[in-house]
């Protein structure tokens, strides 16, 4: 599927796995298999965005994915994350969606949101937002339809 098919019907929390149709190269030619794992990989949704006006031209509508992280002793040293615009002429498939009864940390921001983790139960999802401090953030639980129809008012975090 397209990029745009991802931005229009993907949730936030689903695995997205993208591709450019070549081969994996031999893990000997070590440059070629680094230009090749850009083009070829899996993340996590973690954020869409509407096009974006600027006076003399219009960015298109991306998406950004969250490809891992490394750590050192228990903390983040870098965050890997990926965008891709809707023009993106790489083949992207829904590899898997968060389950029902999943629960999605959120944080709203210029008109968007961002997916900051994603549990597997309210108590873990509220442990994890006062572990890391997000005092905005608001929690939705997957597959409670009543309130993805309300604007995801479903929660106090």
């Amino acid at each position: 599927m397209s990029a745009t098919t991802i931005i229009d019907t993907a949730p936030l929390g689903a695995l997205i796995r993208y591709t450019d149709g070549s081969p994996k190269p031999p893990a000997r030619f070590t440059k070629k298999l680094a230009a090749w794992e850009r083009s070829n990989g899996v993340g996590r949704l973690v954020k869409k965005e509407p096009p974006r006006p600027y006076p003399t031209w219009t960015a298109p509508a991306s998406f950004a994915l969250h490809e891992g992280n490394f750590a050192s002793d228990g903390v983040i040293l870098v965050t890997i994350m990926r965008s891709h615009s809707a023009d993106s002429a790489l083949v992207f498939e829904v590899a898997e969606e968060p389950k029902p009864g999943q629960v999605r940390a959120l944080l709203d921001f210029g008109g968007n949101t961002e997916l900051l983790h994603l549990a597997e139960s309210v108590t873990a999802a509220e442990l994890w937002i006062a572990k890391e401090g997000y005092r905005n953030a608001r929690l939705e639980i997957v597959g409670d339809e009543q309130c993805e129809r309300a604007g995801g008012a479903d929660l106090a975090a």
